[in-house]
């Protein structure tokens, strides 16, 4: 376990200065029982080993396991937290624990008897974990990871830092925020690579290469992870696949179940249940119509990619910058942020605010009696009233 250790904190030196995840310092990592969920390639794994890196160093109090390494010897995890404790471990960090079968139970024994020792452990975003085979519902703090936001692209491309902002405060003061960031950085400079290949951190690897990385990762969650975590039949892989790039050819749009369903051949619960499962996965991101209750078999008033980078996996040109603009607009908001479709506008926020979302000559038109209504607007380095900068949204966290 000491040669596991040494190997993997000697790794992450190197990473810890290139990128810091703001979860570092929001994770308790001290307490019992810490679990991190987030789409694959989020940098999950990063975030646990930039942690050790940062506060253990070589002390063998901490262990890092990737329960996805074939060379893994233990078919018990709770033989292995046994083994840990009596060397005089401390803090176990169990990453891709969806890989490891009966997994819940086996942190639950892990928590009901090792009170001393501090378990953190990583999974996919389609991982529930509250509805395994055990209830970790009482002993667990889960934190979902997503990608990086416009303002920790900044951060990273800039090396500068920057605030974020809760949706008020960017809405009531946001010229001069807008300002503020503009002391330090010109942000619409690096907006179109970020909608191009900024999400996921990987693109500091190789940006030429990007879109090919993502693409596989797509592979990788419909073959790899679906079948594991949803029990779902192998004979539906090709379907997934299938039903992904139909969606990704007209995506936004306002899906006829119907005539997705005669396309693929299968029937109408099947297709909602599909879109539930690419929602789960971070491939997608459905919002319903405003003012309805919600059930797993409601249909979507709207679906949108997950973020803009995924439009560059299935072209290599986007055409309508529209799409671009509410896609980025609805993930950076999504994390936070309650998002519906309303009968005026294009998007109701937190059943409160109104936003229409365009180019930089948008106007009031459609939504210039609505109370709490703004125009979203690209192309412009600044906003003036309820004219906001499209960009600006990408300071939320």
């Amino acid at each position: 376990m000491e040669k596991l250790q040494s190997k993997h904190i000697k790794v992450v030196s190197a990473l810890k200065t290139t990128y810091t995840n703001s979860l570092l310092v929001k994770i308790p990592w001290n307490d019992r029982l810490v679990g991190i969920t987030g789409a694959r390639g989020v940098g999950k794994t990063t975030l646990i080993l930039q942690y050790i890196a940062l506060n253990y160093q070589t002390n063998t109090e901490a262990l890092y396991v990737n329960l996805d390494d074939i060379a893994l010897s233990y078919n018990s995890l709770t033989t292995l937290a046994d083994d840990f404790v009596k060397r005089g471990g401390k803090h176990l960090f169990l990453d891709e624990i969806h890989k490891f079968p009966n997994w819940s139970k086996e942190l639950k024994t892990i928590y009901d008897t090792f009170f001393e020792l501090k378990v953190v452990f990583t999974g996919s975003s389609i991982l529930d974990i509250y509805k395994g085979q055990t209830d970790l519902s009482r002993r667990a703090l889960v934190f979902n990871m997503n990608g990086l936001s416009f303002r920790e692209f900044l951060q990273i491309e800039t090396n500068q830092q920057f605030s974020s902002y809760t949706l008020p405060q960017l809405l009531s003061n946001h010229k001069d925020i807008a300002i503020s960031i503009y002391q330090k950085t010109k942000p619409f400079q690096h907006f179109s690579n970020y909608l191009t290949y900024g999400y996921y951190p990987f693109y500091l690897q190789n940006k030429e290469f990007y879109s090919m990385r993502l693409s596989n990762t797509l592979v990788q969650i419909i073959e790899n992870d679906m079948p594991i975590l949803l029990n779902l039949d192998v004979q539906y892989i090709n379907k997934l696949k299938r039903f992904v790039s139909i969606l990704a050819n007209d995506i936004p749009f306002k899906p006829n179940i119907s005539t997705l369903a005669a396309a693929l051949g299968v029937s109408w619960q099947l297709i909602i249940q599909y879109l539930n499962y690419l929602n789960k996965a971070k491939i997608i991101e459905i919002i319903y119509p405003a003012g309805k209750s919600i059930s797993t078999l409601s249909k979507p008033e709207k679906i949108y990619l997950h973020h803009p980078n995924l439009f560059y996996v299935f072209k290599d040109e986007v055409q309508n910058k529209g799409n671009l603009r509410e896609t980025f607009f609805v993930n950076q908001l999504a994390y936070k942020h309650k998002i519906e479709i309303p009968t005026r506008g294009d998007f109701l926020i937190d059943s409160k605010y109104t936003f229409e979302v365009g180019g930089k000559n948008k106007n009031f038109h459609q939504i210039a009696d609505i109370a709490d209504s703004y125009i979203v607007a690209d192309d412009i380095e600044f906003g003036f009233e309820n004219k906001i900068p499209l960009w600006l949204f990408g300071f939320l966290y």
